[in-house]
């Protein structure tokens, strides 16, 4: 944990990914990165950040709160749900993804964040 009290915000974020239909806030504070993803309409982890990745399946887990929209998740082992504004989730290695509807997804994701979509 920080040794000294800090604040800041996603709007001046240390560093901002962007990718097809999304864009990743990220915030180093507190000895954590914290990131804030913001997913469009369309967009779908297989065919916006599988082609950087460069894997089959998302291998980054995750530590999510969902803040605004549907965000549909299925496992490699089958297990699927959609996860909505309220839910926390945690998803380990190997899921894919994707928006529901015209509503865009904003999430806050306490783990993982700091590896997604790095070229």
């Amino acid at each position: 944990m920080a040794r000294k009290a800090e604040q800041k915000s996603f709007d001046k974020a240390d560093e901002t990914r962007t990718f097809g239909h999304g864009a990743l806030d990220l915030l180093r504070i507190g000895d954590a990165e914290i990131g804030r993803l913001t997913l469009q309409p369309g967009w779908r982890w297989s065919a916006d950040v599988k082609p950087i990745a460069g894997t089959e399946w998302c291998e980054a887990p995750h530590f999510q709160y969902h803040v605004q929209g549907t965000l549909h998740v299925v496992m490699a082992d089958g297990t699927e749900f959609d996860a909505r504004p309220g839910d926390v989730t945690a998803l380990p290695q190997n899921h894919d993804a994707w928006v529901v509807g015209d509503e865009p997804v904003v999430l806050v994701d306490w783990y993982g964040a700091s590896n997604y979509a790095r070229a």
